[in-house]
């Protein structure tokens, strides 16, 4: 836990406190000691935030001795590499992390002179006391899901069971579960024991078919290979609240239906009680076990918290997660703040919120929230002129990283000026409080706004969806808006969207419907710099939504355009009517010279460098502009612009 000491309360310095040993989960978790998130060493790129976005494992870019490549050249490197990491983070940034400490209670006094009209205060294990006005909570999942069914006092957990694969040696493993956790276990020992089966209410999800971090990932799912190629072992789908374990006395454990159990006698022992087999002597798992394992998951510690803070679980995740809003604060307590893995409820199979590599931006996004609350700073953001729109949005695609991780979650936003002659960019805002945009950064969005999200195709994933299908890809402009894979989606609002329309949006869509939305094409190599295929497309759409010309011309263009043009494009108004000169060319001295604008003998170099630097001057070498229709003209079009 982390509390914020605020200016004006009684502890205004930082307070950090650990629940629990330092870097608790990577101390005992995973078990078997191998990180499943990638440590990407080559990207062949330059920028630092381009190769963050591609290193899961580290929390900063900018140090060079904080990036997790130094620390392990492993893809899937060692847990004990993460404990070392986090050391060395907090010691080179000077944090002031209070270890081996445990907090035993939270709860809320009410003062009128704390910052949220309450103070937070924090007990541990000693009895030593914490006061705090804004909380932010980052102790992760740390109470083992159980589900209980007759039996369920023979299961062994998943945070206690031996990790020594001799342990298992020749035996019937039972595992309860289909995560990461459950494959994790079975992988560790998979050559030793005489089989495993696996048992799960639901069917397993491969993250590379949902597009998931959470879901089952590759480095675990060996025993998919020995289940479906050689039958040694086997996946099955139950509710383990239909179910009951027994132990006869060879101290072996069967499976058997819970109303088998009802039926049955006082004594639930197994060589008293019938079974399925008896039955159905084709019963899959009529085969008795040596152990059983559990590997359900984690929850949220609720338990420390008391009722005053109102820190519910939300209804669609059980008592996984705490129920909190798109801001990651509390819903019920001013102040309090979910952060980390504990705040996934946000994006639970949306995006990567819950990992590393995702939660380091929310907690960047709720660093920002607070410092507009508390100092009222605006939400960062670059004021541009119109004319590099288009490049903007670009380079932004490449090179971001919160779009990447953040889909669907985190997207940048762009504030359109009055008469869209410049624009605000700003980055990384939560999408699903877009109403409540111009409260949490300061920033007004009185003239229409652009909203940049990464997305996948609505129909690719799922873990019944097969995403090696035939043309799978699409390669054509015109069907962008079909693109299964990871691409930008740009949507554009005349209008801020209003709290009912972000709440009520349409089934499947991270935001209402726009005025207009433009998919940018999937492309191979996430690469969106090709002029054709992605920059043109694009650069029109936003033409389109803008109604203006958002192309860049030499300065002889712009001179003939304010001859001929009511309005100009842009980038000429941004460029040659801000004395930026034009073109020597001899075609448009000779013009000029036919206008009446130049004398004939003046020396061409002379002239054209004397009118490149003062395109708009009234007086050029020592003449007098001469009256007429001309000069009028561009008098006019001046005052019109």
């Amino acid at each position: 836990m982390e509390g914020l000491g605020i200016p004006g309360s009684p502890r205004s310095q930082l307070e950090t406190v650990e629940s629990g040993q330092m870097s608790f989960f990577f101390t005992r978790y995973p078990r078997h000691r191998k990180l499943i998130s990638i440590n990407k060493r080559y990207t062949g790129k330059a920028n630092a935030e381009f190769n963050l976005r591609h290193d899961w494992n580290s929390l900063l870019s900018h140090d060079p001795r904080l990036l997790f490549r130094q620390y392990s050249r492993a893809y899937f490197p060692d847990a004990g590499d993460m404990v070392r990491y986090l050391g060395d983070f907090a010691d080179t940034l000077g944090l002031r992390v209070q270890y081996n400490t445990t907090i035993a209670h939270v709860t809320l006094d009410k003062d009128r002179r704390a910052w949220n009209g309450h103070y937070f205060i924090l007990t541990d294990q000693k009895g030593q006391v914490h006061q705090c006005s804004v909380l932010l909570v980052a102790t992760g999942l740390s109470v083992p899901n159980q589900v209980d069914f007759p039996g369920s006092e023979n299961v062994e957990g998943y945070e206690s069971v031996s990790i020594d694969p001799e342990d298992f040696t020749g035996q019937n493993v039972l595992i309860l579960g289909r995560g990461n956790s459950a494959f994790e276990t079975a992988e560790n020992i998979l050559g030793v024991t005489n089989f495993i089966h696996m048992l799960s209410r639901s069917r397993v999800r491969l993250s590379w078919a949902t597009h998931y971090v959470g879901d089952l990932r590759a480095i675990n799912n060996g025993l998919l290979d020995t289940y479906q190629l050689k039958s040694l072992d086997g996946l099955l789908e139950s509710d383990l609240r239909d179910l009951a374990i027994l132990k006869d006395s060879k101290g072996k454990f069967h499976v058997t239906l819970k109303f088998f159990l009802e039926e049955a006698s006082t004594n639930q022992s197994a060589d008293a009680i019938t079974l399925p087999q008896d039955d159905n002597d084709n019963f899959a798992m009529r085969v008795p076990y040596d152990r059983v394992i559990r590997c359900l998951g984690w929850n949220f510690d609720f338990s420390i918290f008391n009722k005053s803070l109102r820190l519910n679980s939300g209804n669609a995740f059980g008592k996984k997660y705490p129920l909190i809003r798109a801001s990651y604060e509390s819903k019920g307590s001013r102040g309090l703040f979910i952060l980390g893995t504990a705040s996934h409820s946000v994006d639970y199979r949306k995006s990567a919120g819950g990992f590393i590599h995702g939660f380091r931006y929310t907690v960047r996004a709720v660093h920002r929230l607070l410092e507009h609350r508390h100092h009222s700073v605006a939400w960062p953001a670059t004021e541009l002129p119109i004319t590099q729109l288009t490049s903007s949005i670009v380079r932004r695609v490449n090179e971001a990283s919160g779009l990447y991780q953040m889909f669907g979650v985190l997207a940048d936003v762009i504030l359109l000026k009055e008469n869209a002659m410049a624009f605000e960019y700003l980055e990384e805002f939560p999408i699903q409080m877009l109403a409540q945009l111009e409260t949490l950064t300061g920033r007004k969005a009185r003239h229409g706004l652009f909203v940049i999200n990464m997305e996948y195709g609505r129909n690719f994933s799922g873990p019944d969806k097969d995403v090696f299908f035939d043309d799978r890809s699409v390669g054509h402009t015109e069907d962008a808006w079909q693109s299964n894979f990871l691409h930008p989606v740009i949507y554009y609002y005349r209008y801020l969207p209003t709290e009912q329309e972000v709440r009520f949006r349409p089934a499947h869509w991270p935001l209402p419907r726009p005025t207009a939305i433009h998919h940018i094409v999937e492309d191979f190599l996430t690469d969106w710099t090709a002029p054709i295929g992605h920059i043109l497309p694009l650069r029109r759409f936003l033409e389109n939504c803008l109604d203006t010309d958002l192309r860049s011309f030499y300065a002889e263009s712009c001179f003939l355009f304010a001859l001929t043009r009511q309005k100009l494009p842009p980038f000429c108004q941004q460029g040659y009517l801000r004395m930026q000169g034009l073109v020597s060319t001899e075609s448009l001295r000779q013009h000029r010279v036919e206008s009446r604008l130049l004398r004939d003998d003046a020396p061409m170099g002379r002239d054209l460098e004397d009118s490149s630097q003062h395109p708009g001057d009234q007086e050029l070498l020592g003449a007098p502009l001469a009256p007429g229709p001309l000069a009028q003209s561009l008098d006019s079009n001046k005052e019109e612009l």
